[in-house]
């Protein structure tokens, strides 16, 4: 399979299995999982299961995870639909990064990291990961989030299949 349509079955997934799976009139469990046949089925790009598993096997962003006999299929975070990803909390490293457009940096100094739309708000190990994050909306800024500190106040964490880590909220306090 070629890397454009690869890319282009990916954002589909992404749609369907993070944000809108009602577009196609599929059924996420609670715990955001679709059946892999009923996905095939009911998409209106043409895809077989051998494809599927390419994708979710060579996707750089590890974005979505097969259960254990590749019958189902979820992302892994970045939901805006509510879905429990059964991830247990962790202790994050003291310094995570936040990836922002300049142009929200203001806000965000004055009210903190809001997840938005998103189920939570998303953090790297990775300044370049943050990078290429802040850049999809412009200027890239990469704000310094103190998680430990965050972490030894109360506040939970956890992290994602592929390694996101994963919060509530970010008070502007905890931002450098």
């Amino acid at each position: 399979m070629e890397e454009k349509q690869k890319k282009h079955i990916s954002k589909f997934l992404s749609l369907v299995l993070r944000h809108k799976p009602e577009e196609i009139g599929l059924q996420l469990d609670e715990s955001g999982w679709a059946d892999v046949e009923e996905l095939i089925a009911k998409s209106d790009i043409r895809f077989t299961k051998e494809d599927l598993f390419e994708i979710v096997a060579t996707s750089d962003k590890q974005r979505f995870a097969l259960n254990e006999d590749r019958t189902k299929i979820r992302a892994n975070q970045g939901h805006s639909i509510e879905v429990d990803l059964g991830l247990p909390p962790a202790v994050p490293p003291d310094l995570l990064y936040h990836g922002t457009a300049s142009d929200t940096v203001d806000v965000i100094r004055k009210d903190g990291i809001q997840r938005m739309s998103r189920q939570y708000v998303h953090l790297s190990t990775v300044k370049d990961t943050a990078v290429q994050v802040g850049g999809r909306h412009g200027k890239p800024v990469i704000l310094t989030v103190r998680a430990g500190e965050m972490h030894a106040d109360g506040l939970q964490f956890y992290l994602s299949e592929n390694k996101v880590w994963l919060t509530d909220y970010v008070p502007a306090k905890y931002i450098d």
